[in-house]
């Protein structure tokens, strides 16, 4: 209501608003008004509820799991779900945040039910289908309660059940960690970037966080290179199976395009990077104080640094255009992270240990001053510049 109030007063003021009409919105404003300093809590608490019981609902099973017959176990799974489900039927009218929570622990634990039922049965070992009847569902569940949480549920885990598939077929293949990872990390710049705009905010800052975090991962496994795996005896990946890899990376980034298109050049930079970083590798003498001999060794190579440092710029660009604060949060960030990771990598060591700790010092206290000062430039550009 502040902010409300804030706003009537300066359009009263510039002759935009009478007083009759702004007192009429106030009216309307107090009516529809719900206890902010309560809503926290309850989500909090409905939050929490919702962990406790699923994990307290997971002991008892495993605690009761030897005592009881396979059909009697069948019957108390499916009591289970049946009892979440019905249980957020029947608050739905009354308590819409706790029918949420109820459906949303529902297909959470649905996941765990369909490992205990192949396990009842002793069911053929194909983990990637159990993963795809938990997404199916999820979607289910989105079909019919058009809810926030089974709509990120689907969207985690049917993109989960197409990796696990590729990787379930080339796991016997030498290579197959880099294509996973990078097909990891295109989905997690799409989910990053595709849904800024999207009115469901809950589905955007789960999606935000969870994709922004696989990214931050991803990236240093790339780095790596293919020689981390050059040990493995396998056949390399055969090129139908990188053709798969590849065409699902290209089906995820015609998803983001189709949900946000302003979102298909940074996203295809995120692309072209992935497939790049692996390469990037130098070729360094590395001295053995015990063979007192030196040893060729591959590191990440400048290029690599520079490469992920520009994408950190191409998002915070994008952030400011798009006018998403968060994005341009995290370019700032990823900018930071990257900048430190060279440092602890490439310069710390040669430098010694006393000026490594003291260009460390220096690094966070001037670095991130003029970061700051760019990201508050960046944010206020983004507020007086007109909408992308």
């Amino acid at each position: 209501m502040q902010s409300v109030e804030t706003h009537l007063a300066k359009w009263v003021a510039a002759g935009v608003l009478d007083d009759a009409t702004a007192q009429n919105i106030r009216a309307f404003e107090a009516a529809e008004e719900r206890p902010a300093s309560q809503r926290w809590q309850v989500l909090i608490a409905l939050g929490l509820g919702g962990v406790l019981l699923g994990a307290g609902i997971l002991l008892f099973v495993a605690a009761h799991w030897d005592q009881v017959s396979p059909l009697q176990r069948l019957a108390l799974v499916i009591a289970m779900l049946a009892a979440l489900h019905l249980g957020g039927l029947a608050v739905t009218d009354k308590f819409p945040a706790m029918a949420t929570a109820l459906h949303g622990v529902g297909t959470v634990a649905c996941g765990a039910a369909i490992a205990m039922v192949g396990q009842i049965f002793n069911m053929q070992e194909h983990w990637p289908a159990a993963v795809m009847l938990w997404a199916l569902s999820a979607a289910a569940g989105w079909w019919l309660l058009r809810d926030q949480f089974q709509i990120i549920c689907t969207l985690l885990l049917a993109p989960a059940w197409l990796i696990c598939e590729w990787s379930y077929r080339a796991s016997i293949y030498r290579g197959q960690e880099v294509y996973l990872v990078r097909m990891v990390a295109v989905l997690a710049a799409v989910y990053l970037l595709a849904f800024v705009h999207t009115r469901r905010r809950a589905v955007f800052g789960v999606l935000f966080a969870v994709s922004g975090i696989a990214l931050l991962v991803c990236i240093p496994m790339l780095c790596e290179g293919w020689d981390r795996y050059a040990w493995q005896e396998h056949l390399s990946l055969p090129v139908g199976v990188r053709i798969v890899a590849i065409a699902l990376m290209s089906c995820t980034v015609a998803g983001g395009w189709l949900v946000e298109k302003k979102s298909l050049p940074p996203t295809l930079a995120v692309l072209a990077t992935v497939f790049a970083l692996p390469w990037l590798q130098t070729t360094v003498q590395e001295y053995n104080e015990f063979t007192h001999r030196t040893y060729p060794q591959t590191e990440t190579g400048l290029l690599a640094y520079v490469l992920v440092g520009a994408i950190a710029v191409v998002l915070a660009a994008w952030g400011v255009q798009q006018r998403s604060r968060a994005v341009v949060n995290y370019g700032v960030g990823a900018f930071a992270v990257t900048v430190i990771w060279f440092y602890f990598s490439s310069l710390m060591d040669k430098l010694g240990r006393s000026l490594g700790l003291i260009g460390l010092g220096v690094l966070f206290l001037l670095g991130g001053w003029l970061l700051e000062r760019l990201r508050r430039r960046l944010i206020r550009e983004m507020r007086e510049g007109s909408p992308a």
